[in-house]
């Protein structure tokens, strides 16, 4: 038994034993799925990460093996950029430098080295071609902010980039930049590649590598000679040559000269007591300029064709001078070569001031798309490089140029004034303090004026008016979207006081939209850039609707009176349609009196203009300290004359339309006196025509002057001995004044034909053709202008033909010897004769009236409605019996009197 109950307890421990080893394998199979899933993943990441990092190699090495070789030859020399103009015409090539003035790095002293490493490349001892630093704090922006947001370029990768490769953003010319950057570290030392990259180096004015650099601008050619200050000024220019050039912008070259000394200070290159005393010297005292003596073509223009493409991405400053780039421009050979012989040569202005710092800003653009086709920046000799370019980056106050877009522009767009806008010029301020009184250039005040008057004859008071009732803030929007960078507006802006003030080429964008109905488009000299690839770069520009065309019309047709009889009449030019506006800025009276400038005396001198086709703005003005000197006299002018001149020129063998009036404006004439609308009676002299925006205009007619009289007493008789018509009238003369007679002529019932418009009462038609009814019709008009009456009388008179007056001829004759033959001798006959001639007429006159139906009683006491029968019966008494011309002058008295009742009625 208790062998069979161990063999039961043994079979039940073996059996739960069994069923314990079961549960645990159950166990552990339902784990042994949660581990191979893990293990899965890592596997798949780790395989995933090696083909990514063969597949990363792999597309690495094909990059890499289009990767061009180092050649040594190319980490010197470039291509440079070269400039096409409007017709695919090549102009010029941006100097290549293949004559440089190469250093060596031995003679540079360490502050020259530190400057340009401070600020380009700070770990540049320590990487091997690439900062992997650099490379993690790009990558993170590229991230944030997109493909290309930020580079990492050592020295080493901006050399062989430079040499060998475009700007082109692609992950290949990335990969290539850097594998070339590790090869070129291997084979040269770290002097070696410092020494490429700042010969390399573009600094403007036609200085390539800073031996050539420190030339130009220090005007020495021992670059051993360097102070902290000098090296941080030319460090500064490579990253924007043309935005950093000292000449052309000391004013944001000193800041980032500054900028510069401080990082050297940071990077303890310097001590501080160095880094004060760098930063503390005038950066116009540590210039010694020395351009090169090869003048640069077209340099102004140039220069706005380099600052653009600065700001285009994929374009590198270096690519301008090293990727041998076509640039295709805007560029008009034959306008600029005209303007630079304007502005450059006495040829043409000879009273240019003898005084070397008389400058000029002009530039010219296309109306319609804002296309630069002429610049000229600086007035200088063409034997030299790049001088300031006062057309690109110049900030004159723009004095009275402002008005149309900051005044009455947008008093028009938001308020839809009317040009006949009235606005009171009276003693104004500034402010409601009264503490700066407004005046005007005349020193008087003209009382209630419109608007048109206010801007053709520049009167300040209801500009700055204008601008404060319609608001800073809407003004400034308005100017703003025509380009002009203008963040505050206060009072003062309205006459052109602004800060920083305006380049020529701002306000010849900003001016042309009023030219091209309304729509802004931004001044540009590229069109496009083709690498040498073969990929091309075509470049977009801003365009858009900046006004409603009512505001533009208005606008230009009130500017148009300004060159037409305003203050802008040097700049006209017959049979061009042409709108401008003049501009001047004062000096205060501080500055009068501190320097002398006598009343009259100006810093600027602007003229801003336009045809449908272009649009030139012109500043003059000095590049000396502020009150040093002045423009005054014939100097006013030359704005104008370069203005006349170019355009005149520019416009010769062109078609230039007018500018074309929109549906939306609406041209009413206005009774100067009452501001209605004139009258059928309003004379001509107290009529203005305005514009108003459709819908706006005034309602109300004028009574003010009443229906003017008729004309009374028309008469016509052919008188056959002078062989005239003689035309006669009667018209009260209190009522001549302003008014004159419209005196049209007919055949035989036909259309009138105009014959004549006068003042007097009377007209001699001569030479009338024989045997034809002549018609004359007299209308009352405004004196010179059009018929706004209608009062007018019409008469008719039948002349004879020749055979009609010969038979009357011969009857008068016959009469005449009928008369001597039977002449009695006694003398009592002749009494008898002329009683008798007598009874005749009066007959002849009771037949006539008779014929007419007029009443001798008639109220008018004017002889029967025809003053003129007095005359008639006095004409027939005397002539007695001759009554040859009888028929012909009943005929003409008929149709008198017939053409007055008509009028009557």
């Amino acid at each position: 038994m208790s062998d069979n109950y161990r063999s039961r307890q043994e079979r039940r421990k073996a059996q739960e034993s069994s069923n314990s080893k079961s549960t645990k394998s159950k166990a552990s199979n339902n784990k042994k799925p949660k581990r191979s899933i893990f293990k899965k993943i890592v596997l798949t990441g780790f395989i995933a990460t090696i083909l990514c990092i063969i597949g990363g190699g792999v597309a690495a090495a094909v990059m890499i093996s289009g990767a061009p070789e180092l050649d040594p030859d190319e980490l010197v020399f470039s291509q440079a950029a070269e400039i096409y103009d409007q017709n695919g015409e090549e102009v010029t090539q941006l100097q290549s430098g293949e004559n440089r003035d190469l250093i060596d790095i031995k003679d540079l002293p360490e502050h020259v080295k530190s400057a340009f490493i401070a600020v380009e490349d700070e770990r540049f001892y320590d990487h091997f071609g690439i900062d992997i630093k650099r490379v993690f704090g790009a990558l993170a922006a590229n991230v944030t902010e997109g493909f290309g947001a930020e580079g990492a370029s050592t020295i080493t990768q901006q050399v062989v980039k430079n040499a060998f490769l475009t700007s082109e953003k692609t992950i290949t010319r990335k990969v290539q930049e850097q594998y070339l950057a590790i090869r070129l570290e291997q084979q040269y030392s770290k002097e070696q590649i410092l020494e490429m990259y700042l010969n390399l180096i573009y600094f403007e004015q036609g200085a390539y590598g800073i031996g050539e650099a420190s030339s130009v601008y220090f005007n020495t050619s021992d670059v051993s000679e360097l102070t902290i200050e000098d090296a941080a000024l030319l460090a500064a220019i490579p990253k924007r040559p043309n935005h950093y050039e000292p000449i052309q912008n000391p004013k944001v070259a000193k800041e980032r000269r500054n900028t510069i000394i401080d990082l050297m200070q940071e990077n303890d290159f310097i001590s501080s007591e160095e880094q004060e005393q760098a930063k503390s010297v005038n950066i116009n005292e540590q210039i010694d300029y020395n351009p090169t003596e090869e003048g640069i073509v077209y340099d102004s223009f140039i220069s706005q064709v380099q600052n653009e493409l600065e700001d285009v991405d994929g374009i590198s400053t270096s690519d301008l001078y090293s990727a041998g780039l076509k640039i295709n421009t805007t560029l008009d050979t034959d306008i600029q070569e005209h303007a630079e012989q304007v502005i450059q040569t006495d040829e043409y202005i000879n009273n240019y001031p003898n005084n070397e710092e008389f400058q000029v800003g002009f530039t010219l653009i296309d109306t319609k798309t804002g296309a630069i086709k002429a610049m000229v920046g600086n007035r200088q000799s063409q034997d030299i490089a790049k001088g300031f370019n006062y057309a690109m980056n110049g900030n004159a106050q723009p004095g009275s140029t402002i008005k149309p877009l900051l005044d009455y522009g947008p008093a028009i767009e938001n308020n839809q004034w009317s040009t006949y806008h009235q606005l009171v010029d009276e003693p104004h301020y500034y402010t409601d303090s009264e503490e700066t009184q407004i005046q005007n250039y005349s020193g008087t005040y003209r009382g209630s004026v419109s608007m048109r008057e206010a801007l053709r004859d520049s009167i300040n008071v209801p500009a700055v008016k204008a601008l404060q009732q319609t608001g800073y803030e809407q003004a400034g929007e308005f100017a703003r979207d025509l380009g002009l960078p203008m963040d505050n507006v206060n009072p003062s802006a309205a006459l052109g006081g602004v800060d920083p003030g305006f380049s020529s080429v701002e306000m010849a964008g900003a001016y042309a939209a009023f030219g091209n109905n309304g729509t802004y488009s931004e001044p540009y000299s590229v069109r496009s850039v083709e690498f040498q690839d073969g990929r091309e770069i075509t470049l977009d520009h801003d365009s858009h609707q900046a006004m409603n065309d009512y505001t533009a019309y208005m606008i230009t047709d009130m500017l148009k009176d300004v060159v037409d009889e305003g203050t802008g009449q040097a700049a006209n030019i017959p049979e061009l349609p042409l709108a401008g506006k003049t501009g001047t800025t004062n000096f205060t009276d501080q500055e009068h009196q501190e320097y002398g400038i006598p009343a009259g005396g100006d810093p600027d001198v602007w003229f801003s203009g336009y045809t449908t086709q272009y649009t030139a703005a012109v500043w003059t003005g000095f590049s000396g300290d502020r009150g040093e000197n002045y423009l005054s006299g014939s100097d006013s002018d030359i704005a104008k004359e370069i203005f006349r001149l170019i355009m005149r020129d520019a416009s010769e063998n062109t078609d230039t339309p007018d500018f074309t009036q929109p549906d939306s404006v609406e041209e009413i004439e206005i009774e100067r006196s009452t501001g209605q609308r004139a009258s059928a009676f309003t004379p001509n002299n107290e009529i203005i025509t305005e514009l108003f925006v459709e819908g706006t205009g005034p309602e109300d007619v004028s009574d003010e002057f009443a229906k003017p009289s008729e004309i009374n007493g028309l008469n016509a008789v052919y008188d056959e001995e002078a062989d005239e018509i003689q035309l006669s009238w009667n018209y009260n003369e209190d009522e001549l004044e302003g008014r004159s007679f419209e005196i049209e002529h007919r055949l035989d019932g036909e259309d009138y034909q105009s014959l004549d418009n006068q003042t007097n009462t009377t007209l001699n038609f001569s030479e009338p053709e024989k045997g034809m009814a002549h018609g004359f019709r007299v209308t009352v008009v405004n004196e010179e202008g059009p018929d706004q009456s209608s009062d007018s009388a019409e008469v008719e008179v039948n002349v004879p033909d020749e055979d009609e007056l010969d038979e009357e001829d011969e009857a008068e004759n016959d009469d005449d010897n009928n008369e001597n033959e039977d002449e009695p001798d006694n003398g009592n006959q002749d009494e008898n004769n002329t009683s008798n001639e007598d009874n005749t007429n009066n007959d002849d006159n009771e037949e006539n009236n008779a014929n007419n139906g007029l009443d001798n009683d008639d109220d008018d006491g004017e002889n029967n409605g025809n003053p003129n029968n007095n005359e008639n019966n006095d004409d027939n008494t005397n002539e007695g019996s001759d009554n040859d011309n009888e028929d012909v002058e009943a005929n003409a008295n008929n149709q008198t009197n017939d053409s007055t009742n008509n009028d009557n009625d």
